[in-house]
């Protein structure tokens, strides 16, 4: 799997790298138990912090897409949600990140979750 970031994307490269991870887990392009490259690999290939790749794989790991296993690294983790649940926590996080962006607050987002619903 290769994965991009497009640095004149308005999405943050955290973000992209969450997103595309996400697909591939679900799509099966990434199996569990796949390994990942290091953080600081993955940041060199990619050419951007290692702080931003951290954050991608911590929020991943979190959402219960990745395990991290200390020096044996992290590798895709069998999914815990059902795969629409994945979709919405996919859409979420693209959504927050958008809203924080353009400044919002968590009142303000679920307003505008309310008015489009």
């Amino acid at each position: 799997m290769i994965l991009r970031v497009d640095p004149g994307s308005v999405a943050p490269a955290y973000e992209q790298l969450i997103t595309q991870l996400m697909t591939a887990v679900r799509s099966g392009t990434l199996a569990p138990g796949t390994r990942l490259p290091t953080v600081r690999q993955l940041a060199g290939d990619l050419g951007l912090a290692t702080n931003t790749v951290a954050r991608a794989y911590k929020q991943l790991e979190g959402d219960g897409f990745l395990a991290t296993n200390g020096r044996n690294g992290t590798v895709v983790a069998t999914p815990r949600a059902a795969p629409d649940d994945d979709e919405v926590r996919a859409a979420a996080i693209l959504f927050v990140g958008a809203a924080r962006r353009a400044g919002l607050d968590l009142p303000g987002a679920l307003g505008a979750i309310r008015g489009t619903w």
